[in-house]
């Protein structure tokens, strides 16, 4: 499969390969082309890291740029330190890892795994069932999932998740996406107090952090910060009130640039400079009095109906409770009157019904718990939305869909 992907990278101009021979020329066996090479140290070796991409749920995936570390290839960077001491990894973990390692906290867990002599499990893809088996034959005491994946477990049936024993999971971590509030109480109740919720970018801007205790009392957070400076915005970069959300600014963490972007790179700061936001999407939240961050949407997938702004996650966050569905998402579609409509497309779990029936029940059920003006006007129905494997929601390519034929978003 790789040496098939390099018929599509014309730039490459060597491949090393462990275990095989290759054609001597352009694909190199990595002993016979190391022969030769001192194997001392060197005298300056420095750490590296890798330059990973942005997941692109609102566009082209973009390379993150840090500068390297100055220290010695030994030392772990002090962010792996904090993990360790936070997510309780010591020699002996086993860590179940259900999301792919080509996504930054995955890679992060697997690798720190590794650093502390422990056993990492990764599962092929997510099964919801297999996941429970996988703990219970392997004694995992570590996971790190998505809230898709505890969505999908409490949604199996009654008799299937006693039938396994969970007793050895200490440290169950998530993050990538928001978690209804719903879900999450009934995976603590399930599991325990050992839920671990972080909230970050790829980019490095910020670390926010909470375990199930501070969660309880805070419904809905998704942490404090831990590394990194929140600010809350509003359009004109003016700061706002505790409790009032806003797009989310964040006093760098980390240096970054996009790779070979400079233009998004400029996007996703401030004016001067000093502050950056999630990419060029915007993350919008508030903070509590007590310094408790909430996260309520991205500034992309705001509705404007009516005049009125519509963030649609608490729509979502309510629809994926129901227990006949199994995915949900909300966006804006034309409405000639109102410029946009709330729309919801809904993937049913296995053996449900779709139909205008069904429709007009989930609608009358968002109706009970919500304002009006935030449910969904109409209900469509798919087979799979289009999750990412990391859990993102690829949203765009569903709103897409509706606003064919229209050169801009003003109706």
């Amino acid at each position: 499969m790789a040496l098939a992907a390099l018929e599509r990278c014309p730039n490459v101009r060597l491949c090393l390969i462990a275990d095989g021979d290759g054609d001597g020329v352009f694909v190199r066996n990595v002993d016979e082309a190391t022969t030769g090479i001192p194997d001392t140290p060197v005298a300056d070796e420095a750490l590296g890291t890798a330059m990973l991409y942005s997941s692109g749920t609102t566009g082209r995936p973009k390379g993150i740029l840090r500068p390297l570390p100055d220290q010695p290839p030994a030392e772990h960077l002090p962010i792996y330190d904090f993990f360790k001491k936070t997510w309780r990894f010591c020699e002996g973990t086993i860590h179940l890892q259900p999301a792919p390692i080509y996504h930054a906290a995955p890679l992060a867990a697997v690798t720190l795994t590794i650093h502390t002599g422990g056993t990492a499990i990764i599962m092929e893809h997510f099964d919801p069932e297999q996941f429970l088996a996988l703990v219970e034959r392997y004694r995992a005491t570590h996971t790190m999932l998505v809230p898709t994946m505890f969505s999908r477990m409490l949604k199996l049936p009654e008799e299937t998740r006693p039938r396994y024993d969970l007793s050895s999971l200490k440290t169950a971590i998530h993050g990538a996406a928001p978690c209804p509030p719903q879900i999450k109480e009934q995976m603590i109740e399930w599991w325990g107090p050992i839920i671990y919720e972080y909230y970050s970018a790829t980019e490095g801007l910020c670390l926010v952090f909470c375990n199930s205790d501070e969660w309880l009392a805070h419904r809905g957070t998704v942490g404090r910060v831990i590394v990194g400076d929140v600010h809350v915005l509003d359009a004109k970069m003016r700061p706002l009130p505790v409790g009032t959300p806003g797009t989310l600014w964040f006093k760098t963490a980390s240096e970054f640039e996009y790779f070979n972007d400079a233009e998004k790179t400029a996007e996703a700061r401030s004016a001067d400079g000093t502050m950056s936001t999630v990419g060029d999407v915007g993350d919008v939240g508030y903070v509590d009095a007590d310094g408790y961050l909430y996260l309520t949407d991205r500034a992309t997938f705001m509705i404007i109906s009516g005049g009125v702004n519509i963030y649609p996650q608490e729509c979502e966050n309510l629809l994926i409770t129901h227990p006949k569905v199994a995915d949900a998402a909300v966006f804006g579609v034309p409405n000639t009157d109102l410029g946009e409509e709330v729309k919801a497309v809904v993937q049913l779990m296995p053996g449900v019904d779709a139909g205008a029936e069904f429709a007009e029940e989930l609608i009358a059920f968002c109706r009970e718990h919500l304002a009006h003006i935030k449910c969904p006007r109409s209900i469509d129905f798919t087979a799979e939305l289009p999750r990412l494997p990391t859990g993102k929601l690829y949203k765009r390519e569903l709103r897409d869909r509706y606003w064919a034929g229209h050169t801009s978003r003003i109706v």
